[in-house]
């Protein structure tokens, strides 16, 4: 078997908080290598909600700028209850000070993987166990190939089904899959829609409908709805997902029963929602040694608000910045550099984990409201986010700080 030493930090996984991560470092003047176990960079989702904490994000990692070119500025948002043949409308303005976009996935890896150094993106590497070597004092890194690759730090980026994060102790049986699942997907028009920019979400029974502009061209939506026994069948045929969400949306109105049966079939996906429970990021430790998880291997939540992406650049942020604060760039003793690498990860822990127990909380509470059948389960819901969360907005006004 080869081995090599491939540098100091080794993150698994290219996805948007892996390849954050690795911009963050860069920015910092510190290399780091990404590993891919796809053939190429994926952008799995479709689109991602942008709202002004994840602005602050991409503005520090320097993409800012560029992303704001790919999509509209979204004015307000509006809430939408369908009652049999009524419609109560509920409408909240977003307010002008808070940036609220709606990017396309590709824009944004694409965005950050031409801004990294050659070769820091290694693709159809897939690792399959790390562990730590306590001669060389150098974390391994089995390959399915083989190969060991040696790293002082590994960075757990590679989603719910995270290697690392079994080997920092997270068991995958702590994450928990919520009774509904939620479907993506894009519409493109030929000639231009005719919504106007604002984030608009419908209501019946329990389906929600979301729907934002990307552009003048270009929608993106997705669907909540109640988890059936049939979703794992057809999750892996668009045209069989399409089928189920024209069913959904048969008491929808007209557009949007249309914008469903024309999106694009490429786009379209179905998901289970996994979540770590929010007592777990509690007590969990997310490092062990110079070994750490980010993303939603950290703290995978669902989409309720729209959160999941830039808490993801917030993570990045915060570990690159932690880092460069102790980690060292001369010849010392590997034994201290470690020591300087582990107090770095635990206080990234330690400035995350309030950050997404509430962000986790607030997200899992609203699960619990939109698919709650009883009337007096919501009533209590009601009363719970007035006590702890009176600002809706109280999410988006964080910020991670700077690099």
């Amino acid at each position: 078997m080869d081995k090599s030493v491939d540098g100091e930090i080794v993150i698994v996984g290219g996805g948007i908080c892996g390849l954050a991560t690795a911009l963050a470092l860069h920015r910092k003047g510190i290399r780091s290598l990404v590993l891919e176990r796809s053939e190429k960079l994926r952008a799995t989702g479709a689109a991602i909600i942008m709202q002004a904490n994840g602005w602050h994000a991409l503005h520090q990692l320097g993409v800012a700028s560029s992303l704001r070119q790919t999509a509209i500025l979204i004015q307000r948002g509006k809430r939408i209850s369908l009652s049999g043949e009524s419609e109560e409308e509920e409408e909240r303005t977003f307010g002008t000070s808070k940036e609220f976009r709606c990017l396309k996935r590709a824009d944004l890896i694409k965005a950050m993987a031409e801004n990294l150094p050659e070769g820091t993106v290694r693709t159809k590497c897939q690792v399959l166990s790390v562990k730590f070597d306590p001669v060389t004092h150098f974390q391994h890194l089995m390959l399915s190939n083989g190969a060991i690759l040696q790293a002082k730090v590994v960075i757990g980026c590679d989603g719910v089904n995270s290697i690392v994060a079994n080997m920092v102790g997270l068991r995958p049986a702590r994450f928990l899959v919520f009774s509904t699942c939620a479907a993506r997907g894009f519409t493109y028009y030929h000639d231009g829609h005719q919504f106007p920019a604002e984030f608009v979400v419908m209501d019946k029974d329990q389906v929600r409908l979301g729907r934002v502009p990307v552009s003048y061209n270009l929608v993106y939506w997705f669907i909540t709805r109640p988890r059936t026994n049939q979703d794992s069948k057809i999750s892996k045929d668009p045209v069989l997902i399409k089928q189920s969400l024209m069913d959904s949306v048969k008491d929808f109105p007209t557009h949007v029963k249309e914008m469903v049966r024309n999106c694009e079939l490429n786009t379209l996906n179905l998901t289970e929602l996994k979540y770590r429970p929010p007592w777990d990021l509690l007590l969990d430790k997310f490092r062990r040694g110079t070994v750490a998880v980010a993303g939603d291997a950290m703290h995978a939540t669902g989409p309720f608000i729209a959160q999941g992406g830039s808490a993801s650049l917030e993570d990045a942020v915060v570990l690159a910045r932690c880092l460069a604060q102790k980690m060292q760039n001369n010849n010392n003793n590997n034994v201290h550099d470690n020591r300087a690498i582990e107090e770095a990860l635990s206080e990234y822990v330690k400035e995350r984990r309030m950050r997404i127990f509430w962000l986790n909380l607030y997200s899992f509470l609203l699960e619990k409201f939109f698919s709650a059948g009883s009337l007096v389960v919501k009533v209590i819901l009601i009363a719970v986010f007035a006590v702890l969360f009176r600002d809706p907005d109280w999410h988006i006004h964080f910020q991670c700080g700077t690099l």
